[in-house]
């Protein structure tokens, strides 16, 4: 085999997962969670601001229903688009479209004079929101070592999350004020904005992925970037072995294969799995965002002590992440996924009934907890399913469900609310938790394993004839147990 230098070698993906984890890993992975810090910002903020909102602008609950499912509508059309272009023109390229959709639109929300230029904006926001995970799960696929993605990836998302008590946090000093003039939920957009401006500036330095450049024929700018990761890991004194192992064996999961390949045996199960995930998980994830506030103003808390609750429930939310890098590399990860899934249908209903104060902030807290172990090995466990040539586009596909399912629960969950109360609400979140969690004895396992043998070989008539077929090594690519 050729390296894409054009010497004898192993291939990018083979030279990427023999590696270390190195200070140039760890620095990438850093500059995609502060992308990400913003995004879960945006997410959680109507949810923060849904009473404020809802009385800054005298809504009734359909309105108040469009102004949370605007964002998610938004990441929808985002997921698709944006997804699909990231396998076109490059991860890095994506990064840029999706933050600057997000950092100007999410201004204009900081501005809006009314409730339809809010929804307007945010469903603009929306759809740079919706490129931004499908794209970094992506690129922290692709470069991370097999051995230690679980880990690494958890501690992006782990990253990512504090941003959900600092909107708790920023809510509290914020909210019900109005600094220099300016109401204070519209200080909270603007921050949102700022922030990924500065996220915009940062990811400048990001280099494309060497797996992606790799899949579409650019071999000399994988091999640059391949070299950049090899030569941190020298300097670190990591040594590249003299004779390639049995990981450095080439594959035909490196060809590009496709859209319709993930429709196909043997992907299409894999599809139809997380499909089920991404339209049953984020009824409970986001659905707790969104209900939260409503539900303690429906047990008869006031705005200030809700939002005291409410933030000290969203603590769970990065010592979650925290405690996943734990045992992310421990167990195989359908498995984290799916017990993290029944917790959530637990807790989500102990906190609907919950009465006492004690009771409300213990339940929001370890739902919160387990919902963030649920996040971080569904987007780890998603990002291990699919080959590099058509990753991102499967994986913008399935957020854009999660995406709808997401802005369609408040015209279902609201309504239950307001007429049962939450104890049913969270009884519905409950038994979607529990559906996704039983469809994922059917998925495959991917611990410890390389991308390549994961997705394991297309069926040679959908490989791209522009490119030979090479010999693999056998994978079993279906094995569930």
């Amino acid at each position: 085999m050729r390296s894409s230098s054009g010497s004898t070698g192993p291939s990018v993906a083979a030279r990427l997962d023999r590696l270390p984890i190195t200070r140039l890993h760890k620095r990438f992975t850093g500059v995609m969670a502060l992308g990400n810090f913003f995004e879960i910002y945006e997410l959680f903020l109507a949810g923060v601001l849904a009473t404020t909102l809802k009385t800054t602008f005298a809504l009734d609950g359909f309105e108040l229903s469009i102004v949370l499912a605007s964002a998610f509508v938004g990441a929808f059309a985002g997921a698709v688009v944006i997804g699909r272009l990231a396998d076109r023109v490059g991860r890095r390229t994506a990064y840029m479209v999706t933050l600057t959709l997000y950092s100007g639109a999410t201004l204009a929300c900081a501005l809006a004079p009314n409730v339809w230029t809010l929804v307007v904006f945010r469903f603009v926001a929306g759809i740079g929101l919706g490129g931004e995970l499908p794209g970094t799960d992506s690129f922290l696929g692709d470069i991370l070592p097999p051995a230690r993605r679980g880990y690494y990836a958890a501690w992006a998302f782990t990253g990512a999350y504090l941003a959900v008590p600092v909107v708790g946090f920023l809510g509290l000093g914020l909210v019900g004020s109005a600094p220099l003039g300016i109401a204070g939920w519209r200080w909270m957009f603007a921050i949102g904005s700022l922030g990924a401006l500065l996220t915009f500036l940062t990811r400048r330095g990001l280099p494309e992925s060497p797996r992606w450049l790799e899949s579409v024929g650019r071999t000399a700018e994988a091999d640059a970037v391949t070299s950049r990761f090899e030569k941190a890991a020298e300097a670190e004194g990591w040594t590249a072995p003299a004779v390639p192992d049995d990981s450095a064996q080439p594959d035909l999961a490196v060809e590009p294969v496709p859209v319709r390949a993930i429709f196909r045996r043997p992907l299409a199960r894999r599809t139809v799995i997380m499909a089920i995930l991404w339209i049953l998980g984020p009824i409970g994830y986001y659905g707790f965002g969104s209900l939260a506030t409503l539900v303690l103003a429906a047990k008869g808390l006031d705005l200030g002590t809700s939002l005291t609750y409410l933030t000290f429930s969203f603590i769970g939310y990065p010592l979650g992440s925290c405690f996943s890098m734990l045992i992310m590399e421990k167990a195989e990860r359908k498995w984290i996924l799916s017990a993290s899934l029944v917790g959530m249908a637990v807790f989500g209903i102990i906190y609907g009934s919950a009465r006492s104060a004690t009771m409300i902030i213990v339940s929001g807290f370890c739902f919160t907890m387990v919902a963030n172990v649920m996040s971080n090995s569904g987007h780890i466990y998603q990002l291990e399913q699919f080959p590099t040539s058509v990753r991102t586009t499967a994986t913008g596909w399935l957020y854009s469900l999660s995406r709808l399912s997401t802005a369609a629960a408040p015209f279902y969950l609201l309504p239950l609310l307001d007429a049962y109360g939450a104890t049913v609400a969270f009884s519905v979140v409950a038994a979607a938790m529990l559906l996704a969690a039983l469809s994922l004895v059917f998925g495959v396992r991917t611990t410890g394993l390389r991308l390549e043998t994961i997705s394991g070989p297309a069926p040679a008539a959908l490989v791209r004839p522009t490119a030979p077929v090479r010999a693999t090594s056998p994978v079993l690519p279906e094995q569930t147990h």
